[in-house]
Order: C-alpha cells, then structure tokens, then sequence
C-alpha cells in the first residue's frame, strides 16, 4: 500500500502550517465538547502528540455524530435513508482525505495530517468507516464474537490508530492487539451503560444468544421486569471490559513515559464507568453513569505512580478476541 511519508510540520510552508495550527485548535474544541474525560488524558502527552491525538479524535467524532445524527450527543437519528446518507458522506470524505485531497470539513482534513504524519496505514481508517456502515444497515450482534468484532470496528481500531499516533510501530502487532485490547474495553463499557439510550434509538449491541439465554424478548429490554436479568448482561460485560483492560495496561509499559501516563489514566477514567454499571445492578440506567471529575483528577494522579512503576506482572491475552491483521 503506497503511503505518503510522515510530515514535520516544522517544515510546512507559512501558509500550509497556518491551516493545520487552524484545524489542531478546531479539534481541541472539538474534544473539550465531546469528551471531557479523553480531553484531560490527552493533556499528559507531549505537545506533537497531543496534537495529533486531537487532530484523529475529531475526525472519529465528526462520523461519529454524523452517523447517528447528533451534534455531540442528543437524540440519535433512526431515519434509515438519512442514515445511508450519512454514511456515504463519511466514506467519500474520509477516502478523499486519505488519497491527500482537501475536503473543505475540519474534520476530514485533520484526518489526511494525522495519516499522513504518523504513516496509519489506510485500512485502519477505512475498518472504523466499516463500523459506522455496521450500524447503517442496522446490523445486530448474534454471539459473543459478533459483539467483539463490531467493538473492533468502532473503538478497537481507534485504540490501534491511536497507539500509531503515540509512536508505536505499525509493523509491530503485538503492542497494536493490547491497544485494541483498550479500545475494546471502553467500548463494552460505553455498550454497557448506554443500553436505556440505544434502546431508546432502536438500537441493540447485546447478542442475541445472550438476550435468549436469560429470556429477554428482543426489543423489550428496557421492560421493568427484565431489569433484573438485564443486570446480569452488565455484569458480563463490565468483567469482559476488565479482561482487556487488563490486557491493555501490559501493551502501556511500551509506550513512552508520557504517552503511558496519559493511557494508564485513560484506562482507569473509562474503566469506572464498567465497574459503577456493574455496581448498580438494575439501577445503573436510571441514571447516566459518568466519573466525576474528582475522580478523574484521581486516575491521573493515580496513572502517574503507575506509569514510575516497573512494569507488573504479564497478562496473557490467551483467550481474548483478536483482529484480523
């Protein structure tokens, strides 16, 4: 696959660094909006990275409300047709930001910077691209592998491009599978917690053989008398997002020290939101579970002791779901 090399901004023309200084401050706003939480990590690694983070933070946020219709959260759009749209938008876009055109949306051209900086190779972009076409033609998980394989496709390769952006070789997949490994864990989480808002939106990423195995109907999740049951499902979940965040914590230790930090964090924000589901039982959507920002000041502390640290004990990932390479 032919890709252009990484660029050093500080060798751009005047006019060319302006603009990519212009879309690194949109991206900046675009995180503060989205995601406090990936926004004050993003704050403990070094200036380029940083920047780099933000600038693929805002591309995956962009398609990521352009999928579902949304201006960072609200109502999720259930009109198939203007789904499709949607989707196409993002595909046409992205793939012109890939072959280097300007597409003329922030977004889409802080993608081409970042892909072409730190050399993602180009099917990892188009994998995420691959998720939002999932949830256009409504797709469903029906086992356990289903689910993961969706998780790959709209997190575990966010985690993948991601760990490129912090340095990490692209030919080296053993550190990229723990990166996915996160990705994967945030997702199952964020599966998790918003069950209530996908239903709501005509949504279901719970597997069909979990749903038959504890007699839940289809579509009827969210019923008061499948509370219960529906706890359990939040039980698996959040453990199964504690094996791969698990997993992701050894992948960290390769990281660079700031880059470590910033992951580590991560990991522990984003990893309370699995453990509160799972504390709450059949109350955890009676209300929105989100880690406060005590907490996450916590983990960041909390992060850095763990990052000084000698790495711990290795976890196999024997067992763990694994993307296709």
């Amino acid at each position: 696959m032919n890709q252009e090399k990484p660029t050093n901004p500080s060798r751009k023309r005047e006019g060319d660094f302006a603009t990519r200084e212009a879309l690194v401050a949109t991206a900046s706003e675009s995180i503060a909006r989205g995601s406090k939480s990936f926004a004050m990590a993003s704050r403990l690694f070094d200036r380029v990275t940083r920047e780099r983070a933000w600038l693929l933070y805002a591309w995956c946020r962009k398609c990521d409300d352009l999928a579902d219709g949304q201006d960072y959260g609200g109502v999720m759009n259930t009109h198939h047709a203007e789904v499709e749209a949607a989707f196409e938008e993002i595909r046409s876009k992205t793939e012109s930001a890939l072959v280097g055109e300007t597409v003329g949306d922030p977004a889409f051209d802080a993608l081409g910077i970042v892909v072409r900086e730190c050399a993602i190779p180009h099917h990892l972009p188009r994998d995420l691209v691959q998720g939002f076409a999932m949830d256009a033609a409504e797709w469903r998980p029906r086992t356990e592998q289903d689910l993961l394989t969706y998780c790959y496709h709209v997190a575990g390769v966010v985690g993948v491009m991601m760990a490129i952006v912090m340095g990490v070789d692209p030919d080296d997949q053993d550190t990229l599978d723990r990166a996915c490994d996160l990705g994967l864990a945030f997702q199952l989480a964020n599966i998790a917690r918003d069950i209530s808002e996908d239903a709501a939106g005509g949504r279901c990423y719970l597997p069909q053989d979990w749903l038959t195995e504890l007699d839940i109907s289809p579509g009827e999740e969210m019923k008061p008398h499948f509370r219960k049951r529906l706890a359990v499902i939040a039980k698996w979940l959040a453990e199964m997002a504690a094996d791969y965040e698990a997993s992701a914590r050894v992948g960290a230790a390769k990281l660079p020290f700031r880059a470590r930090w910033a992951v580590l964090a991560a990991a522990g924000i984003y990893g309370d939101i699995a453990r509160e589901v799972r504390a709450k039982g059949e109350h955890a959507w009676d209300h929105r579970v989100y880690t406060s920002k005590a907490a996450k000041i916590g983990w960041v502390m909390k992060a850095l002791g763990q990052a000084m640290a000698k790495p711990g004990k290795d976890v196999s990932r024997e067992g763990l779901w694994t993307r296709g390479r």
